[in-house]
């Protein structure tokens, strides 16, 4: 694998103890990514059959040369919300880490990083056509700022929004590292770091209609599962992890799935302290019934 599509995968031992690994039991790994979670199941089940999925084709190409070494494997380049039209039989597990890797994050031209400066981007599927760029240069005030409020939190939504319309009508906004300074020229000094991040975060959610599509394919997940099969979920801000407590509650009342995590668990300080973009993850799983 590329050095530069590393990724550290987050909760590694609890996912997998809580996926049940049967000895030739076919799981699938929904955000293939680096491939640290399929491979951590090869590794434990080697007669298990993987099917990974990803829309990003660079973490495709980069994880495909990692894991060539094993075998009953299947990688497929698509948005996990294609689930049901993926998967054609009952599985026994599957698994959703819903962060960005590192590589996405630390690639400028990704759009995606904080630090480096790179195009306003974001997609994580680069052949749409939608990207940040298009929505902070186009979109009108009241749609910025209900982007900022309801996929980031922002407090300050409505000012960040009028900030970078004012910018608009002098030049246009290309870059991560010029949104970046819009932002933190709008805000009182004591928010910058956090609403900038809240301002990625919710412009990343848009691009690639991250809520729609975790909705829809948790339901369809959970549909797929064999009876007793384990369905796994990684979180890393409330958004997420509220869509997924909600999915899991509602399949529970309703006789489809019992509840294995009465609380998310956490990584240990001692994985954060190895890997610290765990600091914000949360796991939950459930069974089907």
């Amino acid at each position: 694998m590329s050095d530069k599509y590393k990724h550290t995968p987050v909760l590694l031992k609890e996912a997998i103890d809580l996926l049940d690994l049967k000895l030739a039991g076919t799981y699938v790994d929904c955000t293939l990514g680096g491939g640290g979670h399929t491979e951590g199941i090869k590794l434990q089940s080697p007669a298990a059959k993987v099917i990974g999925i990803d829309t990003d084709y660079e973490a495709i190409l980069a994880t495909k040369t990692k894991l060539s070494r094993f075998e009953n494997l299947e990688i497929i380049n698509d948005n996990f919300k294609n689930i049901k039209n993926i998967i054609k039989k009952p599985v026994d597990g599957i698994l959703f880490d819903l962060g960005i890797s590192s590589h996405q994050i630390d690639e400028p031209s990704r759009g995606f990083s904080l630090q480096k400066d790179g195009p306003l981007d974001m997609r994580m599927d680069r052949s749409q056509r939608l990207n940040a760029k298009e929505i902070v240069n186009n979109f009108n005030q009241d749609k910025l700022e209900k982007i900022f409020r309801e996929f980031g939190e922002e407090r300050f939504a409505h000012r960040i929004a009028k900030a970078i319309l004012r910018k608009r009508k002098t030049e246009e906004i290309n870059t991560t590292l010029e949104l970046k300074k819009i932002v933190e020229k709008a805000i009182p000094f004591w928010r910058k770091r956090e609403s900038v991040t809240r301002i990625f975060q919710a412009l990343r959610i848009a691009v690639n209609d991250e809520l729609d599509n975790l909705r829809s394919a948790l339901s369809d997940a959970i549909e797929l599962l064999k009876p007793s099969g384990r369905i796994v979920v990684i979180s890393y801000h409330s958004l997420e992890d509220r869509i997924v407590k909600h999915t899991f509650r509602q399949a529970g009342e309703a006789g489809r799935l019992k509840i294995l995590t009465k609380k998310p668990l956490l990584p240990s300080t001692r994985e954060i302290s190895s890997n610290p973009r765990a600091k914000s993850a949360k796991l939950r799983a459930a069974e089907k019934i």
